[in-house]
């Protein structure tokens, strides 16, 4: 494996990990997934001619800055029930 596909495999997975909440034991499936996603791109990539790690990029970038999912509406915003 050369060492560019190396380095974004291992991005991508941290990228990952830090989207999940930084769960203990699931650095394999991590970076299972990130390899396969590179591949994918890198096939798509040279049938189409467009830069392959455009997207990986934009994709880890936006995991990193992504906010933890919301778990449901507020106590402020429920609706009162009355008996």
């Amino acid at each position: 494996m050369d060492l560019d596909r190396r380095k974004r495999i291992e991005q991508l997975a941290y990228a990952f990990w830090e989207a999940e909440g930084h769960p203990h034991g699931k650095h394999e499936d991590h970076w299972l997934r990130a390899a396969s996603e590179i591949e994918v791109e890198d096939t798509a990539g040279v049938a189409t001619g467009r830069a392959p790690r455009r997207a990986a990029r934009r994709r880890a970038e936006k995991s990193e800055h992504r906010s933890p999912p919301r778990r449901g509406k507020a106590r402020d915003e429920l609706p009162s029930v009355r008996p």
